[in-house]
């Protein structure tokens, strides 16, 4: 399986939703950086499952447990080893899906692959629960991204057709994200609306999706390579390996399509001794190289395909058609979850490309 990302800085992720533990290695971080553990804890505990009705029931600590590459919270030069043990698993809960694969899954398409060989249980290594590691190196780089003035911040930008304001594309305030609420959004009315979404959906016993949009500041002008090196092709690569992501957009995105070039072009000024845009339709990229400007994406997320509705699926063996009832611990919309694994896929990406 290809789970490494990164040329300067690879990080590296392994284990599965239910064995005895998941994990990933960071190779490339400087020496001597010293990390904020309580920090990282943190930012761990904003993706952890059991925190609420709106989430899954299953409930992990997720502290990582550093075991190379860091003595005393200071990175030592070698590769950076951590892992999280799995504790509360319900492994029966997946018996029968390796004979009838879940819609919208990659049960399917993972048994072509793997064959028997392919751990069910949980989802496997296709689970988001591997984002926990994608967390452990994204949540080193935003320290490390701090350090060098550089911010990361996402919020739940849309829940089930229930939008939040979105950030100022010329000067996002990144501490208006209501971290500590439920739902991380700016306007705390949208987020009350999107969980009476999230209930309703749960309550008939379906799942919603939604957008998370991101933002970085201070990147400085001039990172990135055309045409495949570019900083939106290595955002973007990195965020598509997070579970259930079906779409990515920067600055304008989609939108720009509908302008005509009046409309989106940014036009350039000066302010102070800087030189800058006046709108920031381009999400901080031009040719694939940083702007200056602040780096701006939104991602969608499809609804939870583990519902507990009756599906049509298929038997396997048999090469029949059969119905397919879901069990086990499931979100009914990962969205909230999912803001800091992009916060941690954006830190990477950036943290590749400059370290």
């Amino acid at each position: 399986m290809a789970s490494q990302i990164g040329e300067k800085l690879k990080v590296s992720i392994f284990g599965q939703s239910h064995s005895e533990a998941i994990g990933v290695v960071i190779d490339g971080l400087p020496a001597g950086f010293e990390i904020d553990m309580e920090k990282l804890r943190a930012f761990m505990s904003r993706r952890a499952p059991g925190a609420g009705a709106h989430t899954t029931s299953r409930k992990e600590a997720d502290l990582p447990r550093f075991i190379s590459g860091v003595v005393d919270g200071i990175t030592c030069g070698s590769p950076v080893c951590a892992i999280i043990e799995n504790t509360n698993t319900r492994s029966k809960d997946y018996s029968n899906l390796r004979e009838t694969p879940r819609p919208g899954h990659a049960d399917y398409t993972a048994f072509i692959k793997y064959g028997l060989a392919h751990d069910i249980r949980g989802g496997g290594h296709f689970s988001g629960r591997l984002t926990a590691c994608l967390c452990i190196a994204g949540g080193i780089c935003l320290q490390y991204l701090e350090s060098r003035g550089i911010r990361i911040a996402a919020h739940v930008s849309e829940i089930a057709g229930v939008c939040d304001r979105a950030f100022d594309p010329v000067s996002p305030e990144l501490s208006e994200v209501l971290g500590d609420a439920p739902i991380a959004v700016l306007d705390a009315s949208a987020g009350e609306r999107m969980m009476k979404e999230i209930l309703a959906a749960k309550a008939e016993l379906d799942s919603v999706g939604g957008v998370v949009e991101c933002a970085a500041i201070g990147v400085p002008a001039g990172i990135g390579e055309p045409m495949f090196d570019g900083i939106e092709n290595n955002i973007a690569k990195t965020v598509f390996g997070i579970p259930a992501v079906k779409g990515i957009e920067f600055g304008a995105g989609f939108s720009a399509a509908r302008m005509r070039g009046s409309e989106n072009n940014d036009e350039f000024c000066i302010i102070g001794d800087e030189v800058r845009t006046k709108t920031n339709n381009h999400g901080g990229a031009l040719g694939g190289i940083s702007s200056g400007l602040p780096i701006i994406f939104r991602a969608a997320i499809k609804p939870t395909p583990s519902i507990a509705r009756p599906q049509a699926s298929i038997s396997l063996s048999k090469s029949e058609e059969k119905t397919l009832e879901i069990v086990g611990r499931h979100d009914p919309c990962i969205v909230p979850r999912a803001v800091p694994v992009m916060e941690a896929a954006m830190a990477i990406a950036i943290c590749d490309m400059i370290i």
